[in-house]
């Protein structure tokens, strides 16, 4: 199948809500990760979002490069190309973009896709996410307008953040503290700037204690009835059940608990990244923990080509991937829900 057509994309947000269930948004930063990606969704019959983060798309364009557009349109460009071989349906994303980056990142990519559409073509990517966390909520409110504004007229779906993520990625900070928490009031003032969808589809990260980052089940403290409060408080004003599409970051460390919580509370992406990263790189240290002096010429000698290729130890660590790729799609219930079948 072919990437997602906003319509596809669309249809995949509304029978996730339905249904109960979200879509794993797979980060890469490379072709064997987008393929173990592909792999992972494929095998578990969900379509699925695979998305690149600021500094994904700079690695993208090459480490010396360093150009989030050029990497970005170079890995969409090459997704479009390796999906249609994949049973599934999959949505391209950009993750995380603060203020600083937007006029380098998300800006010129929704420019991009305008063009497209204006040939008659789909846009490159079918979702952005702004950023906003680190500055005030008018203005985090205020540049989401405009951007609601660009995407739509992009066909592109927005992704906002309301809220703060606790720990660290790409560069962005976020303190564990009160603002983990998203108020009611945070979700009405989204409303009223935002629409509930008549200016433009968008996704809510609205955040009930997530953190970026490596932790141990149960130690981050998640209130996921802070998105039922979030959702029945706004659904109440706008006359809609559930108004909000919202996303799920920081959920590594989460129990399993929580995060079907978050689903029967209008969850429909939770992104996916630092579990992804390990199981991609676990195999790749067995092969050459087991293989030592065959992946280097110790003593003098020649090793074995057979074994330092490449392509031997990255088929290992696509299906570690791809693994944990399928065991995401069981947590979030997307397993056997792809719309292709």
């Amino acid at each position: 199948m072919p990437i997602a057509s906003p319509e596809v994309y669309a249809d995949m947000l509304d029978r996730a809500k339905a249904g109960a269930f979200a879509y794993p948004a797979i980060n890469v930063s490379s072709s064997q990760t987008l393929n173990a990606a592909l792999r992972g969704f494929a095998e578990a019959e969900s379509d699925g979002i695979i998305q690149v983060s600021t500094g994904g798309a700079e690695y993208l364009s090459g480490p010396t490069v360093k150009d989030m557009v050029t990497g970005s349109v170079a890995f969409a460009a090459y997704a479009h190309e390796v999906a249609k071989n994949f049973g599934v349906n999959i949505a391209l994303h950009t993750d995380h973009c603060p203020k600083d980056k937007l006029d380098g990142f998300v800006r010129p990519l929704l420019a991009i896709s305008a063009e497209r559409v204006a040939r008659g073509e789909n846009p490159l990517f079918q979702s952005h996410m702004w950023d906003g966390s680190a500055v005030p909520l008018d203005e985090n409110l205020r540049i989401a307008q405009e951007l609601l504004a660009q995407a739509a007229a992009a066909r592109i779906i927005l992704e906002v953040e309301i809220g703060v993520v606790g720990g660290e990625e790409d560069g962005v900070v976020g303190a564990i503290d009160e603002k983990l928490y998203t108020s009611v009031e945070d979700g009405l003032a989204t409303a009223a700037a935002l629409g509930v969808g008549e200016q433009g589809r968008y996704m809510a990260a609205l955040t009930f204690g997530n953190v970026h980052g490596v932790y141990k089940p149960g130690n981050v403290k998640l209130r996921p009835e802070i998105l039922k409060e979030i959702q029945d408080a706004v659904g109440a004003k706008y006359g809609k059940d559930k108004p909000f599409d919202l996303v799920f970051h920081g959920g590594s460390g989460s129990l399993l608990s929580e995060i079907r919580d978050a689903l029967d509370h209008g969850v429909v992406k939770m992104n996916i990244d630092t579990d992804t990263q390990y199981a991609f790189s676990r195999p790749v240290a067995d092969h050459m923990f087991r293989n030592y002096d065959g992946v280097l010429k110790v003593d003098g000698e020649v090793g074995n080509k057979k074994q330092y290729d490449p392509r031997a130890w990255g088929k290992a660590a696509e299906a570690g991937m791809a693994a944990r790729v399928v065991e995401a799609c069981e947590h979030l219930r997307s397993t056997g829900t792809t719309s292709s079948k």
